[in-house]
C-alpha cells in the first residue's frame, strides 16, 4: 500500500530519496532468459556496499530488449528479494497501454516509485512530451521520476523540466541530459520545487560553487564498478556528499584513479556504438568484479575481446578487486 498521498508525493520523496542509489543490470543466462539467481546475488551485493536503495528496468537493465511480461517478472523479483531496501521501477514504452500496465502492476506489487521518460518514438518535440507525461501521471497514483536522457529522443531543457515537475505526482528530474548546462540550471532554478538528481560526481563540487545542494546520487552503476563490501569508497563519498560533506581526499586517494578509467572506457565504447548507452561496458566491469551478467540482448554488441582484455588488465592493476 501506498505510504502516502498523491498530492503530497513530493514532500514524500524528499524523504524517500537521500544519498548513493544504484542502477542494476539484468542478467540473462546462457539461454538469453533471465538470470533469477544472478539477480538475487547482484541485489545482495549492491545492499552490501551500503547503497540506500536500486532501480530496475533501466536503460543499463535493458527494458527496450524485454517484453512487458518480462519486465513485470523482473520487477517482481527485485521487489520481493530487496524485501525492505528501497527500488524504483522504470516503465517508459512506446506503448502507452503497456506503461499503464506496468504502472498498476507496480502499485500492486509494492512499489512507491516509478521512473519514465519520453516514449522515443512518436514525440519530437517538447510539448509532446510534456502531454504525455502529464496523461501517464494523471492515471497512477505512484510518485514519477522524470528522466531527462538523450537516450529517449527527445531532451528537455530547464524551462521544459519546470513543466514537467509543476505536474502533481511528479516528483524529480534524473537529469541526464550530459549538457552540464541544463543540469546546473535546472538544480539552480528547479530544486525547490523537486528533486533534482545529476548522476555524476561533478555535480556537487558545482553545487558547492553555484550554491545548491544534491542530495540523491539517483541513480548510477559506479557503486558496484568502483567499490567491494571491504572499500566501499564510492559509496561513502556520495553519501556524504549528498550531505554537503564532500570529501576531497578521499575522492582523490580512492576514486580517482578508477573514476579516470570509467570515464575513457564509457567515452570509447559510446562512441564506437554511435552514442549508444554503454551497457555492455558495464555488463562486462560487473562480470569482472564478481557479479552476474551474461552480456546484452541484441541490438547491443558485447565489447571485443581485445577490449574486454585491456580493460580487465587496468582493473587489476588497481588492487582492489579480486582478480584472476
Amino acid at each position: 500500500m501506498i505510504s502516502y498521498k498523491k498530492s503530497d508525493s513530493k514532500l514524500w520523496a524528499k524523504e524517500f530519496l537521500n544519498g548513493q542509489w544504484s542502477t542494476l543490470v539484468t542478467p540473462f543466462d546462457e539461454s538469453g532468459q533471465l538470470d533469477e539467481s544472478g539477480l538475487r546475488s547482484n541485489i545482495d551485493y549492491v545492499k552490501s556496499l551500503g547503497s540506500n536503495g536500486a532501480g530496475c528496468s533501466w536503460g543499463m537493465g535493458e527494458f527496450w530488449s524485454m517484453s512487458t511480461y518480462e519486465r513485470k517478472n523482473l520487477m517482481q523479483i527485485v521487489k520481493d528479494h530487496a524485501n525492505d531496501w528501497p527500488v524504483a521501477a522504470h516503465i517508459t514504452h512506446t506503448s502507452v497501454t503497456d506503461i499503464l500496465e506496468l504502472a498498476r502492476f507496480c502499485e500492486d506489487i509494492g512499489y512507491e516509485l516509478l521512473i519514465l521518460g519520453a516514449p522515443y518514438f512518436a514525440t519530437r518535440k517538447a510539448s509532446q512530451v510534456i502531454d504525455f507525461v502529464e496523461y501517464i501521471s494523471s492515471k497512477t497514483n505512484l510518485a514519477i521520476m522524470y528522466y531527462n536522457s538523450p537516450q529517449f529522443g527527445t531532451l528537455l531543457d530547464e524551462t521544459e523540466l519546470e513543466k514537467i515537475v509543476n505536474i502533481e505526482n511528479i516528483v524529480g528530474v534524473k537529469e541526464a541530459s550530459f549538457n552540464p548546462e541544463i543540469s546546473i540550471k535546472s538544480h539552480v532554478n528547479l530544486g525547490e520545487k523537486a528533486i533534482i538528481s545529476t548522476p555524476d560526481e561533478w555535480i556537487f563540487w558545482e553545487g558547492k560553487k553555484s550554491g545548491f545542494q544534491q542530495t540523491v546520487m539517483f541513480a548510477n552503476t559506479s557503486d558496484w564498478r568502483f567499490d567491494t563490501p571491504e572499500n566501499n569508497s564510492y559509496t561513502t563519498f556520495v553519501q556524504n556528499a549528498c550531505n554537503g560533506n564532500i570529501d576531497d581526499n578521499l575522492y582523490n586517494s580512492e576514486i580517482k584513479e578508477i573514476k579516470s578509467i570509467s570515464d575513457e572506457w564509457w567515452g570509447k565504447i559510446v562512441s564506437d556504438a554511435g552514442g549508444v548507452l554503454p551497457v555492455a561496458l558495464c555488463k562486462y566491469w560487473g562480470e569482472i568484479v564478481g557479479m552476474s551478467s551474461g552480456g546484452p540482448r541484441p541490438p547491443v554488441k558485447d565489447m571485443n575481446n581485445s577490449d574486454k582484455a585491456k580493460l580487465k588488465n587496468q582493473l587489476k592493476n588497481l588492487n582492489k578487486f579480486n582478480i584472476n
